[in-house]
């Protein structure tokens, strides 16, 4: 409930951000701010989200129409990880800040306990790690009318999975590597990238060499079988050493064919990218025409695996330059980064 002035104000004229599981604010106890007509509403209303202490923003009623659909989107249940400081925003559509007003805002909070799975090869140089990783999890039980309701994401991302796991195995039957490898499979990517944020806080950034992110391999690209495009590909040299590592072969390693769709910063690379590291994620499959992506249709039955198999080769022949440390990519720039 809130009230301006004494007076309470309809539901459609507020809505709360919360990480915790109440705020009770008044004039008297708590900081706000105002968005005044004519401002940028997006960088102020973004700014006023990172915001580490509760806050209460009033906005102008110029800006009813995207305060409504703000609204809308962030009415929604939110998702964050327990370590983020407890902190609420409030946002209230009103022409000035009142000269007293009263907020209390009650949530309700479920915890799930959520895990990274991840493996160990040390190598000869122990502060040196290349790390392969995709995400283990997909979207769930999905409510249909009728029909399988379980989105068992076979290409997204088990064809990824099967590929960490594949690799695995193939470098530990080798000798002992030059460089540490880290074997990873990320929780909650789908979610919002939880798990991979929070293993990138487990490292230091400057000791990953290199980033092999595997998502959806399972399909032939549009330019055909035996391809992968790598996201990112300008960022550093990564995409370069593996295109020069498939010289010869059958395989063929070349940039992000969908470069509006932002996909460098949209799967579990983009948290140690942001961090400098050369990480980059590998997909093949053609995302703008594919028909069962998120959809309870991705199931095994739909994976190429030939092609699968075929790409799964490719990437441990590329990656052997840099596991060997022969090779080492170019660092992001972070002054580049979104």
């Amino acid at each position: 409930s809130i009230t301006l002035g004494g007076k309470a104000i309809p539901q459609e004229h507020y809505f709360g951000v919360l990480y915790t599981d109440k705020i009770g604010a008044s004039d008297e106890n708590i900081a706000t701010e105002f968005i005044d007509e004519g401002q940028n509403f997006r960088a102020r209303l973004n700014n006023a989200l990172s915001s580490e202490t509760d806050l209460i923003v009033f906005i102008h009623s110029s800006y009813e129409e995207i305060f409504s659909r703000y609204r809308g989107f962030y009415s929604r249940p939110n998702r964050f990880q327990e370590s983020t400081k407890p902190n609420g925003t409030v946002f209230i559509l009103a022409d000035e800040i009142p000269s007293n007003f009263s907020v209390e805002m009650q949530a309700t909070i479920t915890k799930k306990n959520l895990a990274n799975i991840v493996g160990l090869l040390e190598g000869k140089r122990t502060d040196e790690f290349v790390l392969f990783s995709a995400h283990h999890d997909h979207l769930g039980v999905r409510h249909v009318a009728s029909g399988d309701s379980i989105a068992n994401g076979a290409n997204d991302d088990a064809s990824g999975v099967t590929a960490v796991i594949e690799l695995a195995k193939y470098f530990t039957s080798m000798p002992k590597p030059e460089r540490s490898i880290l074997f990873t499979t990320f929780t909650a990517e789908e979610m919002g990238g939880y798990g991979s944020k929070y293993f990138s806080k487990q490292l230091n950034p400057d000791q990953i060499v290199a980033m092999f992110n595997i998502e959806m391999i399972g399909k032939p690209a549009v330019s055909g079988p035996n391809t992968a495009w790598i996201t990112g590909y300008e960022r550093s040299t990564f995409g370069d050493l593996l295109s020069k590592s498939a010289e010869g072969t059958i395989y063929e390693f070349y940039p992000d064919p969908y470069p509006d769709q932002n996909l460098f910063y949209r799967s579990d690379n983009a948290t140690l990218a942001r961090l400098g590291v050369p990480a980059h994620s590998i997909s093949t499959t053609p995302i703008d025409v594919d028909q069962d992506y998120h959809k309870m249709s991705d199931e095994y039955e739909t994976i190429d695996i030939a092609h699968l198999t075929n790409t799964i080769k490719a990437i441990a022949k590329a990656a052997m330059g840099i596991v060997s440390g022969v090779d080492t990519p170019t660092r992001v720039d972070t002054s580049l980064v979104n």
